[in-house]
């Protein structure tokens, strides 16, 4: 019995075997022993193309090829490696080396050769060579939008920006060429070619209006000549759904010549600083306290201040062992005595320092949070920074009597463009987004992107009020260099000093301004900062003139008319 049982479990043992390995196994030995006998030469995906909003091609493809080497197939590998490093111009020494290296197949030996060079390697009739189509990525504008297209390696797929967030998009699927060879690799006389098509990438289709955008490229590169700063930055926004309309930095470099080089250099020059930095905003930041004061104040908060309300006309004040000054001396009666409105005209920081503390750290730290501090705004970007806000439980009265003027708390440009823009727009927070669409290759819409409402944070008849008092800014206070006459421009202006190691850093700033238009009904809103400006470092003097000039060029662009034509 024992004997019949030991038989029967050896059955069973070999069954089992032969079923895993008919059964289960089976597909990936045929496509082993498959593989042995055939050679793939792999055909190379057309990249989808990036364009605007309107349709206008960013980045598209220019036709080269790879070359590709059998060794084995090869005759004479001396004289193909003549033959291969004069055509490529490449080294013949190191040709010839991965020609005889052993227990190779097949060996890439370049990409995105020009259509020139293969026909001349070709007329050579070198065996063991191949050839397959690749694409050689080509930026329409050069150096317009490279921190944010970002560029492809040489294998063709994403590095960095768009390139790399939307690589599943735009790759598409790679097809190939396979044909019958002996063992060795060296194709048969009957040898049968099967070629499988590649599926070329969809397009992605951004909210970016290129126009806008070299309109912006313009005034960021003026401004950073006229003030040798260390750099300039740019966002423009859609108000109405937080679509980015325009995003640049400068210095920039040209997509069609990427400094690969040089690595410290790639990496500074590719870095997208309006989503990667953080700096202290100051002044600029008041939009949002004075947001949440009014909006308290229309709720009934008997802590928040009236629009009506005259603050203290006293130059300073003394929270939690520090002292808070006036940039003015407030000498002769100047705006010692002002309400909100004059308050922001005047840029006055004690002023603020009263509404933060007036409203307390839990109200004030709901509507930063509802603003967006403190968090990523969820942009279809990599590499997006936090911020830096104070954690609510270790909050100081001087700290919070600084966050409310701007300081104590750093931001990124995204971040306070977006902050803004909802203050003025009727109170709603969308999730700012770069992509417009999907299309495919034959022109089809594959996908609509849907503006996503995140939260309303402040009601519209709050927002409507500070939007009316930031036009009052560019009319009559610190604004005034943004001023556009015939058209209704709000904005408020910034300048922090920088800090290095904890410290303040003697003579360095960064000076802003953030500024929207029509006033009364916002549909172009930019922030533009200036970080190190020599010479005068206002950001009512070096960041305001910088969106007016962004400003009319829009103007321009969309024959927008003047307020009452």
């Amino acid at each position: 019995m024992s004997v019949i049982l030991a038989i029967t479990f050896i059955f069973c043992i070999i069954f089992g075997r032969f079923f895993y390995i008919q059964i289960v196994w089976g597909k990936d030995l045929v496509w082993r022993a498959t593989d042995q006998w055939n050679r793939e030469i792999p055909v190379i995906a057309e990249r989808g193309a990036i364009s605007d909003r309107n349709g206008q091609v960013l980045a598209s493809n220019r036709t080269t090829y790879s070359v590709f080497v059998r060794p084995n197939a090869v005759e004479n590998a001396e004289y193909a490696s003549t033959i291969l490093a004069g055509a490529l111009g490449l080294d013949a020494p190191e040709v010839l080396e991965k020609l005889t290296a052993k227990k190779v197949s097949e060996i890439t030996l370049a990409r995105q050769v020009e259509k020139s060079d293969i026909e001349k390697l070709a007329s050579y009739g070198v065996a063991g060579v191949y050839y397959a189509r690749d694409n050689t990525r080509v930026y329409t504008y050069g150096e317009a939008l490279c921190q944010v297209l970002g560029f492809t390696s040489s294998d063709g797929s994403g590095v960095s920006g768009i390139e790399k967030y939307y690589e599943d998009i735009l790759s598409g699927t790679n097809g190939e060429i396979m044909y019958t060879t002996d063992i060795v690799g060296v194709e048969t006389e009957d040898c049968k070619i099967v070629y499988r098509e590649a599926v070329g990438g969809d397009e992605v289709r951004l909210t970016i209006d290129i126009d806008i955008q070299l309109a912006a490229e313009d005034a960021i590169r003026a401004a950073y000549a006229a003030t040798s700063a260390k750099k300039v930055s740019c966002i423009v926004i859609d108000p109405d759904d937080f679509g980015v309309l325009a995003m640049a930095n400068y210095p920039s470099y040209d997509l069609n010549d990427v400094p690969r080089d040089d690595a410290q250099t790639l990496n500074a020059l590719t870095r997208n600083a309006i989503v990667s930095d953080i700096y202290e905003p100051g002044s600029t930041f008041k939009i949002i306290t004075a947001a949440a004061d009014i909006e308290e104040y229309l709720r009934g908060n008997k802590n928040a201040f009236s629009t009506s309300y005259i603050f203290n006309s006293s130059r300073t004040r003394s929270v939690g062992g520090t002292t808070i000054k006036c940039w003015s001396d407030h000498a002769n009666g100047k705006h010692s005595a002002q309400t909100l409105a004059q308050a922001l005209n005047n840029s006055c920081n004690p002023c603020f320092t009263d509404i933060a503390l007036a409203l307390g750290t839990e109200t004030f730290y709901d509507y930063l949070t509802a603003f967006g501090l403190g968090n990523v705004t969820g942009i279809d970007f990599s590499g997006e920074a936090l911020g830096m806000l104070v954690p609510q439980s270790l909050v100081r009265d001087c700290d919070l009597a600084r966050i409310g003027f701007g300081q104590t708390v750093a931001v990124t440009a995204l971040q306070l463009a977006c902050a803004a823009t909802a203050a003025v727009n009727g109170g709603k927070y969308y999730s700012p987004h770069l992509i417009k669409s999907v299309v495919s290759s034959d022109g089809k819409v594959v996908e609509e992107y849907e503006s996503v409402l995140k939260q309303q944070v402040i009601s519209e008849k709050a927002s409507r009020i500070l939007a009316e008092m930031l036009e009052g800014v560019v009319t009559e206070g610190s604004g005034k260099k943004a001023y556009i006459e015939g058209y209704k421009v709000g904005g408020k202006t910034g300048t922090a000093q920088k800090y290095e190691d904890g410290h303040i850093a003697s003579g360095k700033y960064v000076s802003s301004f953030v500024g929207f238009f029509p006033a009364d009904d916002p549909q172009y809103l930019a922030l533009v900062i200036v970080d190190e400006p020599q010479g005068s470092y206002y950001g009512s003097t070096v960041a305001a003139p910088v969106a007016r000039e962004i400003f009319e060029d829009i103007i321009k662009i969309k024959n927008i008319q003047p307020y009452g034509d």
